[in-house]
Order: C-alpha cells, then structure tokens, then sequence
C-alpha cells in the first residue's frame, strides 16, 4: 500500500512538472516569439534595447538620465529630498552639463525610479540640441529636426506624456555621419 501511494505521488509530481516546468513555459515563449518577436527579443536596437537606458560619452551624442555609480543596479538610490549626499550629485551633474554648454534640464539631472529608463522628456534632447550639432559640425537646424522626428506622443494617445527614447535618437544621429 505505502509503495503504492509513492508510485501515484512520483507520476503525478512527474506529469505536473512536465506540464508545467515544460509545457506551459515553452507554449508561452513560443507564443510571444511568433506574435511579438520584437518585443520577446527583448526589443533590440543597433546598439542595445529600447527598453533599457543607455550611456553615451562625449557631446557627440545625446545624454538620457544619468544611472547612478553602478550600472547594474537598478532602483532609485533612497536617498530623500534632504539628503547633502542627493544635493551634492546634482550639483556634481549641472556642473557637468553647463561645463557642456548644455541647459540642465530635470531629465538631465535625476536619475529614472529604474534606474534604466531610457526615456527622457523632450526637453532634454533639445537642451542638447546646440552642444551635439558644434561637435559633430552639423547645422542646429538639422539636429532640432532629428529631435523632432524622434519625439513620441503618449501610449495610445492618452497615457503619460510626449518622451523621446534616447537610444533611437542615438542611432538616427549615427547614421546622418
């Protein structure tokens, strides 16, 4: 009778994780492959996802939000709104971006909740606009419209606000070299 009720217990814990350690995940990669490959690919760019900010070096390129002292972390860093330690990194930043010639902006400043959100408003990029087009010795007028053509409305028409994903800005900027 004891070997019995092993034996039942062992199949079934046997077809369960067949059906659901096996099966069932593989059905669900499968079905997000075949109707969203971009978005299960994990929406890769050129240069890395869309979905994950990204760091650029020098005005040559458009910043996004700053990440924190590490790259791999993500999550804000808890520091409150009286924190010196929080005042002084934003200090550090706008020094840094007016050292650029560049209008600090609050994108520019403050870091994304994430920590690796690569939307910024539009504010941002055009902040930058003056400081990309003297390195790169492009017009201003052709790197304003490269910021324009990149610049995203809210989710369906209706959820959060106009940003641009400063990746893609990024590779379009590329491209015009």
């Amino acid at each position: 009778m004891l070997w019995g009720n092993l034996w039942r217990g062992l199949v079934v814990s046997l077809i369960f994780f067949v059906l659901l350690g096996l099966a069932y995940p593989l059905a669900g990669s499968g079905i997000g492959q075949a109707l969203f490959h971009d978005k299960a690919g994990g929406s890769l760019g050129e240069h890395g996802s869309v979905l994950v900010g990204q760091q650029w070096n020098g005005t040559k390129w458009f910043q996004g939000r700053p990440d924190g002292d590490d790259p791999t972390a993500t999550g804000g860093s808890n520091l409150g709104p009286r924190s010196q330690e929080l005042v002084k990194t934003y200090q550090k930043r706008v020094a840094a971006l007016e050292k650029q010639g560049i209008k600090p902006t609050a994108d520019l400043v403050t870091a994304s909740g994430s920590g690796i959100d690569p939307n910024v408003s539009p504010a941002g990029p055009y902040a930058q606009v003056d400081a990309v087009a003297k390195a790169r010795h492009l017009p201003a007028d052709r790197v304003h419209d490269l910021v324009a053509d990149h610049v995203e409305g809210p989710q369906w028409g209706f959820l959060g606000a106009e940003h641009v994903n400063v990746l893609k800005l990024n590779e379009a900027l590329a491209e015009l070299d």
